[in-house]
């Protein structure tokens, strides 16, 4: 994807913390992600990966307002230039904006399926062209959710953010409970809408299956992104990439031994000063205790004071 190509969304130091009783019933606020930046140009398919627990599913609430009321959000969040606030979101999400959940609890469990992906302006022949794409028959469109295999409501929520031509995707984990081929067929057709100028913005841990359909990675770790870079570059190996995690993340890898990185993510509530990785980075130095800041290094964005 050109990088005159015009960006559709940007986040700027987003910063999410949650307002929360702790230990002896004081509350106090615990940040989960901090200084998260990152942009999406028309056409382009990001894929944010890291493993779970990171708060990669975070970004997707925040960016489209759909947190819990004991968040708090901070930082710079813009759709086509403007500023994406509540009401914005309202508006867009369901037209401009289509949001695939992780959860398939988010299907109405009263309302037959086919009516819940027609929605408002969709039409029934565009909602059985769409189930046929993603092999659903015309029996299961008058099925509630209840009665669906977990694989089936996967397909109908994908269903449901298709039935329009969005200008941006909000993918929470698309795939899982889908089969290879069809989770490879629905990440071709992200592909497709792609080509045609949709953006999609991809939140997965399986990191295999992005590497056949996105232009760009960000790796997520500890509530941050610390590397963006081309797809090119994680196919090309761990030597082309910038940042000591995106480099064990490629080494954990079935293909590549699963050879484990020691430590665990930091705990939200306890986190290292300065670099997030620093207790597991065998580079870590004095210079890594100060503020990380996001540099672009080697046409890639990487959080790294070492990276070259």
């Amino acid at each position: 994807v050109s990088m005159n190509k015009e960006i559709i969304l940007k986040v700027d130091d987003l910063v999410v913390a949650f307002h929360m009783y702790q230990k002896g019933f004081r509350k106090g606020n615990l940040e989960v992600i901090h200084a998260l930046s990152l942009d999406i140009r028309k056409g382009e398919i990001l894929a944010v990966v890291g493993s779970s627990g990171s708060g990669k599913s975070l970004l997707a609430g925040a960016v489209l307002n759909l947190l819990p009321g004991n968040a708090r959000v901070q930082g710079s969040i813009t759709y086509k230039g403007e500023p994406l606030d509540a009401g914005k979101c309202k508006r867009y999400l369901g037209t401009e904006i289509a949001f695939i959940p992780q959860s398939v609890d988010y299907l109405d469990p009263l309302m037959r399926v086919e009516k819940q992906v027609i929605g408002v302006r969709g039409t029934p022949k565009r909602q059985k062209e769409v189930f046929r794409r993603y092999q659903l028959s015309d029996e299961a469109g008058k099925m509630y959710p209840c009665q669906l295999s977990g694989g089936m409501a996967r397909r109908v929520l994908i269903s449901s953010a298709v039935m329009e031509h969005p200008d941006l995707i909000i993918a929470d984990e698309p795939t899982p409970g889908l089969n290879v081929e069809m989770a490879m067929e629905t990440l071709n057709h992200f592909r497709e809408l792609a080509d045609s100028g949709t953006s999609v913005l991809m939140i997965t841990h399986d990191i295999d299956l992005a590497f056949h359909v996105a232009d760009r990675i960000a790796v997520f770790y500890a509530g941050t992104i610390v590397e963006t870079a081309p797809t090119a570059d994680f196919l090309a190996g761990k030597d082309a990439l910038r940042h000591p995690y995106s480099r064990a993340f490629i080494d954990a890898l079935p293909q590549n031994g699963f050879m484990p990185l020691p430590g665990s993510q930091p705990y939200a509530g306890n986190l290292p000063e300065g670099c997030l990785f620093a207790d597991r980075c065998e580079c870590c130095d004095e210079a890594c205790k100060g503020e990380i800041a996001m540099r672009t290094v080697r046409n890639g964005k990487v959080r790294c004071v070492h990276a070259t």
